[in-house]
């Protein structure tokens, strides 16, 4: 749904709600005006149920007015002395319509500086719940989110098993443009594993169902700081057709809404306006070779011939800090070691059972079909990519058939024209086009372990609508199940040296804290 649109429907909401509690409004001793005007009504409301005036904040936040609504309903019901349970069951179940049987039919009286504490133990959990869950909502979705770090693209900055807050305000807090989902969770409700959110993926691709139309149109709130080249990112994945990870399918179009497509965590090397190319597995920008922050590590594939027979690959992985998997790839026991930074190669190479060590890279011009623009007029690779221009917003470029599959998508999925080809002409919106502007910015983002990341070499641009936020902290990381890595936590992603470790202040502080608070306990007691 457009703006318009959903102006619209909050005007017809204002209406409902005005005409199902005018006549309570009165029996407060307000207007009967005043429950028709937008905004204005809902801070008159919170005078009537004798609640803050912010809420009504909460009420226009998307995921957490999911769970205010159903508490003002029930708060109405209590200020005009509905108490049961039945009160409270019928209030949640009708949506809020239990206030047109209050309203018309059933006879109340407004309960002024009515107690707000609750009746019963149970109730009083049930309150606390309610709030701390309504208080991690709001943080989760538009201040700091938890992320996991699945797999190992960005191997040696950010280590599988690391635990990191993401901000979502150094770029600027997204607003949730699926109105209908859980909180605090992603695209699976854990342990469930059915959807956590309201969307009909029948219909996704044509937009046409009532309930994919309750989309919120793309909103974010201004950030402080814009995204620089080598910045790591967490962002939903563009060409996300996933079911899960092993479902990849990069040429379709997508089925879930954006903010719920798959989290990926990758490093920016490419910010709008550039021109990058990718040569034997080396970043380029505007034809200068870019140049990684002290702390990331480009890791490449290689084969290994070992001498003896007595070669240990399991012990020469862990010694040398290998990152990821090997195998042995035929039968003179040469092994394929995926992923192998320089810093461990220079150590590698002396090992006394080391014969030779060939680096694994695609040759130059030869095409690899799953790798964007997936066309068989570009002869692009892993290892030797481009040149491309990343688009800028409000920049515009000339367009042909040469170049149309590069920003085919950019146009018709990202930025929602009609395109259609015609003979050798190109159509935007119905009418033949040779340039086009651009409407947003766009990343290009990829994996220090070069031949072991799906990004953007796969699909292509990362919309700016699709950026989640800045990884900024890790608070935990654990190698495997048992094994803490101490070392790692409390400590900064970005930044130059060797990460500190703020684990040990963090500690003094909260005993501190601690042991102060029981300090004015016993003091206030005495």
């Amino acid at each position: 749904m457009t703006l318009m649109q959903w102006f619209i429907f909050i005007l017809i909401v204002q209406v409902i709600h005005g005409l199902g509690t005018w006549k309570l409004y009165i029996k407060a001793g307000r207007q009967a005006w005043e429950a028709f005007v937008p905004v204005y009504n809902g801070v008159i409301l919170m005078k009537i149920i004798n609640r803050p005036w912010w809420w009504v904040i909460l009420l226009f936040l998307p995921i957490v007015n999911l769970i205010m609504l159903p508490v003002v309903w029930v708060e109405t019901a209590r200020s005009f002395g509905k108490n049961a349970n039945l009160d409270t069951f019928l209030a949640v179940v009708t949506f809020g319509f239990y206030n047109y049987y209050l309203n018309y039919v059933a006879e109340v009286s407004y309960i002024e500086n009515r107690s707000l504490h609750p009746k019963s133990g149970s109730g009083d959990w049930v309150s606390s719940i309610l709030f701390a869950i309504v208080a991690a909502t709001i943080v989760h979705t538009y201040f700091i989110q938890p992320f996991t770090i699945p797999s190992s693209s960005l191997e040696k900055s950010l280590l599988v098993g690391d635990f990191l807050f993401v901000s979502k305000f150094h770029y600027g807090a997204r607003v949730p443009m699926t109105i209908v989902a859980a909180p605090m969770v992603h695209d699976t409700i854990p342990k469930l594993g059915t959807k956590s959110y309201l969307f009909n993926d029948r219909y996704a691709e044509r937009k046409t169902s009532l309930i994919n139309k309750l989309q919120l149109p793309y909103l974010r709130f201004p950030g402080f700081e814009e995204i620089e080249r080598n910045d790591i990112v967490v962002f939903n994945q563009p060409a996300d057709t996933l079911l899960n990870m092993n479902d990849f399918h990069p040429d379709r179009n997508y089925y879930k809404p954006i903010d719920k497509k798959t989290n990926l965590v990758k490093r920016c090397v490419g910010i709008p306006g550039d021109s990058l190319e990718v040569k034997n597995g080396f970043v380029y920008i505007n034809g200068k070779q870019n140049v990684l922050p002290d702390r990331a590590h480009l890791q490449f594939s290689y084969y290994v011939q070992p001498k003896t027979s007595q070669f240990n690959p399991v012990y020469l992985k862990e010694r040398y800090d290998i990152t990821d998997r090997f195998g042995i790839i035929n039968d003179q026991n040469t092994y394929y070691f995926s992923a192998i930074s320089d810093e461990a190669l220079a150590k590698f190479k002396d090992n006394p059972n080391v014969v030779s060590i060939t680096p694994v890279k695609a040759i130059k011009g030869v095409r690899e079909s799953d790798k964007f623009p997936h066309d068989p007029n570009f002869n692009w690779n892993a290892d030797f990519f481009g040149p491309i221009y990343i688009p800028e917003k409000g920049k515009t470029i000339a367009i042909n058939l040469d170049i149309l599959p590069l920003y085919k998508r950019v146009i018709s999925e990202y930025e929602d024209n009609t395109l259609q080809v015609k003979g050798n002409q190109i159509l935007i919106n119905g009418e033949v086009a040779t340039t086009y502007t651009f409407k947003q910015n766009y990343y290009w983002m990829m994996g220090d372990n070069r031949h072991n990341s799906i990004d953007s070499r796969f699909w292509g641009f990362v919309p700016f609508d699709h950026v989640v936020g800045k990884p900024v902290f890790i608070w935990m990381s654990w190698d495997g199940i048992k094994n803490p890595r101490w070392e790692r936590f409390f400590t900064t992603v970005s930044g130059s040296g060797k990460a500190t470790s703020y684990f040990i202040p963090f500690l003094v502080l909260l005993l501190g804290w601690y042991g102060y608070t029981k300090y004015r306990a016993r003091k206030k007691n005495s």
